[in-house]
């Protein structure tokens, strides 16, 4: 029997364990652009992206590390959907709490912000603005379902993500080992 350094550590365990990393920077990360009011800038929202491809990698990088090595090409599509549901839960609580009790103007405070960047930029009538507005609105949710929906939509994302990223770095074992 062969006695070896490292313990084996599950797909589920992995991706907890970098989700909740990985949730908190993105929760303290987003508290900063709500804060400063940069949220609707595209280059910050890229950096959250950045961030969960960051995470997915480490987390990959971790089981590996546990596992001598290796892993296949669905562990890697496991741990990164996990990841992204945990990361999405928190983000949602976060999200709500925010909303809901920290600033509760937050939401028209984003609307009117909208609104001023379609008027800005000169291509839509006052009729056309006030749809894309009622449009938004409408498909916005809150509470329960706002978090449902950040779980659900960055578990699919990550997992999108990890179609590639886990074909960069997953390590299969040898066959007849």
């Amino acid at each position: 029997m062969e006695n070896t350094s490292t313990s084996a550590v599950t797909t589920t365990s992995a991706g907890l364990r970098y989700g909740l990393i990985i949730g908190v920077v993105t929760i303290i990360y987003s508290f900063i652009l709500m804060l400063t009011n940069m949220e609707q800038n595209a280059g910050m929202g890229f950096v959250t992206f950045i961030i969960l491809i960051g995470g997915i990698v480490l987390a990959h990088r971790y089981y590996k590390q546990h596992n001598g090595g290796f892993m296949s090409y669905g562990q890697g599509l496991g741990i990164a959907t996990i990841t992204g549901a945990v990361i999405g839960l928190l983000s949602g609580i976060f999200r709500y709490v925010y909303v809901t009790f920290i600033d509760p103007q937050y939401q028209e405070n984003a609307m009117n912000a909208m609104r001023a960047k379609f008027e800005e930029a000169g291509n839509m009538s006052d009729e056309q603005i006030d749809q894309a507005m009622q449009m938004t609105q409408r498909f916005t949710p809150s509470g329960p379902m706002g978090i449902l929906i950040a779980v659900l939509g960055t578990a699919f994302f990550a997992f999108l993500l990890s179609l590639i990223i886990s074909a960069i770095t997953k390590r299969n074992r040898p066959e007849f080992e």
